[in-house]
């Protein structure tokens, strides 16, 4: 986050932060790092679990790794159907899969997310929960997920994120006024010219 920093989300949003998870997968090391937490916690939160369904593009990748380190089928979910070959919104096998669990990068208001949910519930499958990698603390995504009966966990998110950089002061105090301002309201929230470089 510089001093001209700002993002436009495919919402029309505009947002002074970008979470890239992609960049994760350069990363062995962080790489498997979020594979292994994702196994370790669906395994507690939702032992039923019998198939693994990644949302595209983010997380087909990440989804793959969990799947495969937990001996389990795989399937990725697009944002919409194919326009040539066979139409498929849903790539992969799910007729003789149960209990699906759908791993996303991030979530900001869920919508992204749900619409692979119910792509997925569309064609008879039993969708048992999410996880993704950050979420942005959004009220939204929580009421959109409770709407759904759609049960979720991230692995990290946004307030842990402003702890963080208040903690190792990686932003100015201006700047973090700003993404707190941002997060309160990011439907209306616009980009201001320049942020204060203080030091404080």
């Amino acid at each position: 986050m510089d001093s001209a920093s700002s993002f436009r989300w495919a919402s029309g949003w505009d947002s002074p932060i970008y979470c890239d998870s992609r960049k994760i997968l350069s990363y062995p090391v962080v790489r498997n790092l979020v594979r292994d937490a994702f196994c370790e916690k669906i395994r507690k939160v939702f032992p039923e679990v019998q198939a693994i369904a990644g949302v595209a593009t983010g997380a087909i990748a990440h989804g793959a790794l969990v799947a495969d380190r937990l001996e389990l089928p795989f399937v990725y979910v697009r944002s919409s159907a194919k326009e040539h070959g066979l139409g498929n919104i849903i790539e992969g096998e799910v007729s003789h899969c149960k209990n699906f669990v759908v791993i996303e990068d991030l979530i900001s208001t869920g919508n992204s997310s749900l619409k692979a949910v119910n792509a997925l519930r569309e064609k008879g499958c039993e969708v048992i929960g999410l996880a993704a990698i950050f979420s942005y603390n959004f009220s939204r995504a929580e009421e959109n997920f409770r709407r759904a009966n759609c049960r979720y966990f991230t692995l990290t998110n946004y307030n842990h994120l402003m702890d963080l950089a208040l903690e190792n002061e990686m932003f100015t105090s201006s700047q973090i006024k700003v993404l707190r301002q941002w997060q309160e309201d990011p439907a209306g929230w616009k980009p201001p010219h320049k942020y204060e470089n203080d030091q404080s």
